[in-house]
């Protein structure tokens, strides 16, 4: 995704801790003290906002995580919008990090956050070309158990089910599709079928407050069931290619390598090349993980 020209000046943020995702344009998050940075100059932020993950090593300056109650914890596909905002919300608050004169910054994360919206609401109903089911899996924990320790976060990324405040504190796409825009196409599984039975993970994101609580990986355990109950057998992700952490939490989660972006190809997105992870979720004990 391009960098919007816009009056509003902003940087990507880079961080030193975990995030993981598809990417789109220059951004980047964190989760479970990896850094997740995207990158891609071609696409209009809202309209391919599916990043692919990449991880940067925690520096030494990061704080201590902050630890959370993990029984309050609550992973499972968003249905309705006031969640899918609360995601928009979180992704464009990791993915964007606005210099401190920038002027008028609410209402160019406002501008931001609908496009995000736009497009993955889009996505999950059907209205994009070349995706089948899309999925938007969200991690959440109750408005009280943030608040205390992140309230920024929690004001945020709110929203309420049931008359419960809750806040989205990690988020991901699962999307049934033969590929993902200006990205390296999996190879497997092929012949008739095939765009039913592939699937990518995108714009993958942990709220960096919240790092190091095992997020990602929950969010990835979750996605891995979903997909399968879409009919996806062979599930990918991107990752860059020099970001050790990320490749090691995707191994653990069964990942494996499958291929490599061409370096002509990262040069003219103008990003790190990246390589592309496979992991077979036919089988039910896998999928478990």
């Amino acid at each position: 995704m391009a960098i919007l020209l816009t009056p509003f000046s902003y940087t990507p943020h880079t961080c030193s801790s975990l995030n993981i995702s598809p990417k789109f344009t220059n951004f980047s998050t964190t989760i479970n003290g990896y850094g997740y940075n995207c990158n891609n100059n071609t696409t209009p932020f809202g309209f391919s906002v599916i990043c692919s993950s990449q991880l940067k090593e925690t520096s030494p300056t990061t704080p201590q995580p902050i630890l959370i109650d993990k029984s309050l914890l609550y992973v499972n596909e968003a249905k309705y919008e006031n969640e899918l905002w609360a995601a928009s919300c979180l992704r464009v608050r990791t993915f964007y990090a606005f210099q401190n004169e920038t002027l008028n910054t609410q209402d160019h994360t406002k501008y931001l956050t609908e496009r995000e919206f736009e497009a993955l609401t889009e996505r999950i109903a059907g209205k994009r070309v070349g995706f089948g089911k899309v999925s938007c899996i969200n991690a959440t924990l109750p408005f009280s158990e943030v608040s205390n320790v992140a309230y920024d976060l929690s004001t945020s990324c709110k929203f309420s089910r049931d008359n419960v405040d809750l806040v989205v504190v990690g988020t991901l796409d699962v999307n049934q599709c033969i590929r993902l825009p200006d990205e390296i196409t999996g190879a497997k599984p092929k012949g008739i079928g095939a765009d039913f039975a592939r699937g990518y993970l995108s714009n993958v994101c942990v709220a960096g407050e919240l790092q190091r609580n095992g997020l990602g990986y929950a969010l990835i355990s979750k996605a891995k069931m979903v997909a399968k109950d879409m009919g996806i057998s062979d599930l990918y992700v991107h990752v860059a290619i020099d970001n050790e952490p990320a490749k090691k939490l995707y191994m653990k989660c069964g990942f494996e390598h499958e291929n490599e972006e061409p370096a002509w190809q990262a040069r003219f997105l103008d990003r790190p090349r990246r390589l592309l992870l496979w992991t077979d979720i036919s089988n039910s004990s896998d999928v478990s993980m």
